[in-house]
């Protein structure tokens, strides 16, 4: 935005982490935001506020992988039309294609293909600067697939038998401090583990290989041609090394490290499934998207449903009333 001469805001509701730099502009209130005027607001969540001014776009905050063990689209949550959005910016053909669909039944939104925006960084060069071998372990926060509660022990045996750097990240909606305690004591244990609270895209950079569950975090990874392997995963596949059993998964962490060429060519097609553009201008493309809706769809569409009920719960959200 700041490179088409445009102005930028943030708005973050309670207790979401600041992540911002010291020179981003932040609005703290409704009326900030409604004095802002803003052209778009984008959203990277399932929600938006409907009274605040601008085009609501779709962002997203994770890839359609069903998590959940969904096998078809109308069960996966992230194709919840929910009646808030003006456009949605998918990210690759598993999105596109059935939002496409969408867009034709309901028609009080559009779709454009733009990449995710998160992803841009993931292209650009980067040095890897450890010689050892570094597995980063991610974890999702549903119930009864997080596999948080099984390898507290079994990443504790490889911190201390292998010679292997850990990172440690874990989603913030995991509420079960004890638990997260464990794995931070870890960290203070073994000198080749760390506890990681945001990770950020140089954990990524810096790792070799992903050990996961079921999360959309397993895509991201993937993005930069590293393979995962996955405890329990609800919807395993050739790109996956999944294991059912804490004891296989030392075995599999180090096929992963040997790259072989079968699966790396999964990995790939997985990941280029879900993510189209591998070039870095996925915001470009969100932008250019907004403007294309600006100019020819707005107010010339279906207009979104009532959802009077749904519309005074946001409002009571923010105590928001005018």
């Amino acid at each position: 935005m700041r490179a088409r001469g445009d102005e930028a805001a943030w708005f973050l509701e309670d207790g979401c982490p600041d992540l911002l730099e010291a020179d981003e502009v932040r609005l703290n209130t409704v009326e900030d935001i409604i004095d802002f005027n803003p052209l778009a607001i984008f959203a990277c969540g399932n929600l938006i506020f409907h009274f605040l001014p601008g085009i609501k776009v779709s962002v997203f905050h994770g890839y359609p992988i069903g998590k959940r063990g969904e096998k078809n689209n109308e069960k996966d949550d992230h194709f919840s039309i929910r009646g808030w959005f003006d456009m949605y910016c998918t990210q690759g053909p598993s999105s596109t294609e059935y939002f496409k669909k969408l867009e034709a039944k309901h028609q009080f939104f559009k779709v454009y293909q733009t990449g995710w925006a998160k992803v841009d960084p993931y292209f650009s060069d980067y040095e890897k600067h450890n010689k050892t071998p570094t597995i980063l372990y991610g974890t999702t926060f549903s119930k009864g697939i997080s596999s948080a509660p099984h390898l507290v022990d079994t990443i504790s045996h490889l911190a201390k038998n292998k010679n292997w750097n850990w990172r440690l990240t874990f989603h913030p909606k995991i509420s079960d401090q004890a638990l997260l305690n464990k794995y931070r004591a870890l960290a203070d244990e073994h000198s080749n583990v760390s506890f990681i609270d945001n990770v950020r895209l140089e954990d990524f950079q810096q790792s070799d290989v992903m050990l996961c569950d079921s999360s959309s975090i397993i895509l991201e990874f993937m993005l930069m041609d590293k393979p995962v392997v996955t405890y329990c995963n609800t919807n395993p596949g050739k790109h996956l090394l999944n294991v059912t059993d804490v004891n296989e998964v030392e075995g599999a962490i180090e096929t992963a490290l040997s790259r072989p060429d079968d699966l790396m060519k999964d990995v790939n097609d997985f990941a280029h499934y879900h993510e189209a553009y591998r070039d870095g201008h996925n915001c470009e493309r969100i932008l250019n998207a907004v403007d294309d809706f600006n100019n020819n769809y707005k107010d010339k569409i279906k207009k979104k449903p009532l959802n009077l009920w749904r519309k005074f719960r946001l409002r009571n959200k923010l105590k928001y009333w005018k």
